[in-house]
């Protein structure tokens, strides 16, 4: 009989969560396969068999274990059942195919199907389905899409529980009220706070505590942008293999100005204050298990296809729980996106030990006036929250006011500076 222990996953971690069995009591595993997910205060991990044989169960699911303790035993001696190899094999067949098929067309959509918050999300039209387990019909799904109803809030009634056309129209008929719920009902439901969940309630509180945190604010005329990803979209996605969305840009013209205002891409360590020549920008992601915050490494160095690369990556490890501690370990400022999910401004919290973050919001069409006439435009509130110790007035609304000023002139994002400024060096 082997145990399979708890392995360590950081210096500063424990113990950590038994979150589910993916293989069951008595079940014949083979070697490396998954059989069971962890989570630690900081990310999701797998436990997998160190050799094929009959399982052993030893934690159950919502335990907290200490790093070594035993989660499972496996009997290497018990006999392989008949035909087990080769229905593992066929029933990773039909998955593998999919997978496969996927990269051949250049799709992207593991990435779009995760509650990102990131402009990404945004760029690519809006969402039909909220979870990977959501099945429609066609015309279930055009409404839902065109109403842009959530569909997590949807009783599904079809067979596999898909949702059919009844089942949208009963939710437009009845909003706020689940179908087939007893009504006036007033259960309380109790359920464990996760490790993850405990750490980002913790750290949100510390930043608020520790920091002198205060919020500028301003707007952004997003028709340049919008009007540049309209007339070159195809052909990025074409030659490159992913959507251009608006991510990209807000990464570039932040990594500029951070240049350009080194105090917000710093922090304060003890009686020191530690700068960075480079920008790794951490994208907050809100994943299935929680908030979490992964990286872009030396973003000022990417170009826009690799930043854009690099975002559906961390976004498609972020859904599948697949982010390792190096991904999201570290970092010198923070970008967030509440727009993805409708908010028009928020004051962010600042991403500790980092000295400041950018809150991205919802692009809506506003009367504004341009040179004296008052137009329609796409509008965008931007918000900057920085640490008052370290980064001063000048310098937080300066640093706005440059990322403004790099959408607005897009095409400022090659040099960092005006075209013809660069060329004539002024």
């Amino acid at each position: 009989m082997i145990d399979i222990k708890v392995p360590a996953v950081g210096e500063s971690i424990s113990e950590v969560t038994l979150v589910k069995w993916l293989k069951q009591e008595g079940q014949y595993v083979e070697r490396d396969e998954v059989i069971a997910e962890l989570e630690s205060e900081k990310a999701t991990f797998e436990v997998n068999a160190e050799k094929a044989g009959v399982l052993k169960t030893v934690g159950k699911e919502g335990d907290t274990l200490k790093i070594g303790d035993v989660v499972a035993q496996i009997d290497e001696t018990a006999a392989r059942p008949e035909g087990s190899a080769q229905a593992s094999a066929a029933a990773q067949a039909p998955a593998t195919a999919q997978a496969t098929a996927a990269s051949s067309n250049g799709s992207t959509a593991p990435a779009a199907k995760a509650p990102v918050a990131t402009a990404t999300a945004a760029a690519q039209g809006p969402a039909t389905f909220s979870s990977n387990d959501i099945k429609a019909t066609p015309v279930a799904a055009a409404i839902i899409s065109d109403k842009k109803i959530d569909a997590g809030s949807i009783t599904p009634t079809g067979t596999g529980g898909k949702i059919l056309k009844h089942d949208v129209l009963e939710a437009l008929a009845h909003p706020g009220r689940t179908p087939g719920k007893e009504l006036f009902t007033r259960t309380d439901r109790r359920e464990k706070m996760s490790n993850l969940r405990k750490t980002v309630s913790r750290r949100l509180v510390e930043a608020k505590n520790t920091t002198a945190m205060l919020t500028t604010f301003n707007e952004v005329d997003m028709s340049a942008v919008m009007a540049l990803r309209a007339k070159y979209k195809d052909k990025f996605k074409e030659k490159h293999g992913v959507n251009l969305g608006f991510m990209s840009f807000f990464t570039k013209a932040t990594c500029y100005a951070l240049q350009e205002w080194p105090a917000v891409n710093a922090y304060i360590d003890g009686d020191e204050l530690v700068y960075h020549d480079y920008c790794d920008i951490s994208i907050a992601v809100s994943a299935p298990k929680g908030l979490v915050v992964p990286i872009i490494r030396n973003a000022e160095s990417l170009s826009m296809a690799d930043i854009e690369k690099k975002v559906v990556e961390l976004a498609t490890k972020a859904r599948d729980n697949k982010l390792s501690m190096e991904e999201m370990q570290g970092g010198t400022f923070t970008i967030t996106n509440g727009g993805v999910f409708g908010s028009l401004m928020s004051t962010p919290i600042i991403n500790i030990p980092q000295s400041a973050i950018l809150g991205m919001h919802k692009i809506e069409d506003r009367a504004v006036v341009v040179n004296g006439q008052i137009v329609v435009r796409p509008m965008m509130y931007l918000a900057v929250s920085y640490d008052h110790r370290i980064i001063d007035g000048r310098e937080s609304v300066s640093f706005l006011v440059r990322i403004k000023e790099l959408l607005e002139n897009p095409d400022q994002l090659l040099f960092g500076k005006d075209p013809v400024k660069a060329l004539l060096e002024l």
